[in-house]
Order: structure tokens, then C-alpha cells, then sequence
């Protein structure tokens, strides 16, 4: 996928938080820790640092939802992930994304955090951003 076909479906997922641009897709690309899974339809974008991935990014076309898209890419998402060394994830989610919030609940994220008002669209009212984690692999001590 190239930084203008993401910029273009994140465009058509998403409303608040704003859609990512074409140049910032193309800037989180041009890292060596930065990988996206999925396809036209649907993927996930995330950064692996150390032995963490967060995932920046998951995105749906509005058309083909409910379709288990955004799932695959997540399996994809933490399978990368875990073949690149990274035994936990985190994310940031709006509150009152009750779907991917669901989502990420029935693939083992549990919430960790809140990050207050941390979202902003417009003249709508400030939205909590929910952290979620989960352990991809076993710690060893």
C-alpha cells in the first residue's frame, strides 16, 4: 500500500479523530520500526520499539464493515508485531468508539488508562482517549 492509498482510506474511516494525510503516512513509512498490514480495504499501521508495538492506526472501509476485515488486520497487526520482538501492545482509542472498543475488548485488550479530552473535531465536545494493552507473548523472567 503506498501513502496515498492509505491517506485515502484513512480518509474514508475516519471523521474525528482527523484523517492522517498523505505526507503523514509517507513520514511514518520512512521509519524502519513503522509496518502496516492489510490491504485496500483495510489495515493496520504500527511501530514496534524495543519489545512494544503500539498500534497507530486501524482503518476500515465504511463499505465493508462487519465483514471481520479490521480483525484479520489485527492478528496481522500483532503476528508482525511478535515476529519483529515485541511482547506487549498499547493503543489509543476515542471513547466513544464503541465498535473498535469492542473489538479490541474480544481480541484480549484491557483498558489501561484514559487520556483526558485527548481528542479534538471541530466545535464537538472533547473526547477521552482509552489506552488498552495486551501481552502478546509470555514474559520470561
Amino acid at each position: 500500500m503506498t501513502p496515498d492509498s492509505l491517506a485515502k482510506l484513512h480518509a474514508r474511516a475516519f471523521t474525528m479523530p482527523r484523517p492522517w494525510t498523505t505526507k503523514e503516512f509517507a513520514d511514518l513509512l520512512d521509519s524502519p520500526l513503522v509496518f502496516v498490514t492489510g490491504d485496500e480495504t483495510s489495515f493496520a499501521m504500527g511501530r514496534v520499539i524495543a519489545d512494544e508495538v503500539e498500534l497507530l492506526t486501524l482503518a476500515t472501509d465504511p463499505d465493508q464493515r462487519r465483514q471481520g476485515l479490521g480483525k484479520a488486520c489485527l492478528e496481522a497487526f500483532e503476528t508482525t508485531a511478535r515476529d519483529s520482538g515485541a511482547r506487549s501492545a498499547f493503543l489509543e482509542v476515542a471513547a466513544n468508539n464503541t465498535a473498535a472498543i469492542a473489538l479490541y475488548s474480544a481480541q484480549g485488550y484491557s483498558r489501561s488508562g484514559l487520556r483526558s479530552g485527548y481528542y479534538r473535531s471541530g466545535t464537538d465536545q472533547p473526547v477521552d482517549a482509552v489506552i488498552m494493552i495486551k501481552a502478546l507473548s509470555p514474559l520470561v523472567p
